[in-house]
C-alpha cells in the first residue's frame, strides 16, 4: 500500500483518543489499575475499565472544547448512562467475576481541566 493510500483519522477522533489517554494517565496516577480499554459490544462502548482496590470502575471519558453547549460532564445523559450499564452487563457476562461496580466520568475541557466524578451514577 502506498503512503498516499493510508487513511487518516478524523480530527475529532484524534482529539477523543488524546482525551482518553489523558484520562487513563490521570487515573493511573490516582492509583487505579487498568483492566481493558475500548470494550465494544452491540450496546455500546466502555472507554476504560479499571480497578480501584476491590471495585471494578467503568470510566466514561468525555471531552468538550468549550462549555458553550454544556460541559463535558453534562453530556453524559440518562440514555448514555443506560447504554453504559447495558454494555457493562455484556462485559460482565464475558468474565468470571461478580465485583462491586462503580461508574465514573472523567470530563476534560479544552482549557486542560480534568474533572473526575466518582460514582457519577
Amino acid at each position: 500500500m502506498l503512503f498516499s493510500e493510508l487513511k487518516t483519522k478524523a480530527a475529532h477522533l484524534l482529539r477523543g483518543e488524546t482525551a482518553e489517554q489523558q484520562a487513563f494517565d490521570f487515573l493511573l496516577k490516582k492509583g487505579l489499575k487498568p483492566v481493558t480499554r475500548n470494550f465494544h459490544c452491540k450496546q455500546g462502548e466502555l472507554d476504560l475499565i479499571m480497578t480501584d482496590k476491590e471495585t471494578l470502575v467503568i470510566v466514561e471519558v468525555r471531552f468538550r472544547q468549550t462549555d458553550k453547549y454544556g460541559s463535558a460532564a453534562e453530556s453524559v445523559t440518562r440514555s448514555k448512562q443506560l447504554r453504559l450499564i447495558a454494555a457493562t452487563q455484556v462485559y460482565l457476562s464475558t468474565q468470571k467475576m461478580n465485583p462491586l461496580i462503580r461508574f465514573d466520568v472523567v470530563a476534560l475541557s479544552g482549557k486542560g481541566n480534568i474533572d473526575w466524578i466518582q460514582n457519577a451514577f
